[in-house]
């Protein structure tokens, strides 16, 4: 995989084809009933960089794409 792109979008207007993984605030994840649980990376806080990191990390860790 040579591409990726992020985007920004709130949770009600959010589905299931719209991306591969959802980066969400924790609280949030019950606001999206439509989204596969296996697409949604519940994060602790949405502005600290270091648990945004480990999340992305895991989803590439878990479909083998090397990163720094």
């Amino acid at each position: 995989m040579d591409y990726f792109e992020l985007e920004h979008m709130d949770v009600g207007s959010a589905t299931p084809d719209a991306a591969d993984y959802f980066f969400v605030e924790a609280t949030l994840v019950s606001a999206l009933p439509n989204i596969p649980t296996e697409k949604i990376m519940p994060l602790q806080s949405i502005i600290d960089k270091e648990v945004a990191r480990e999340a992305l990390y895991k989803v590439l860790d878990e479909n083998n794409i090397s990163h720094q």
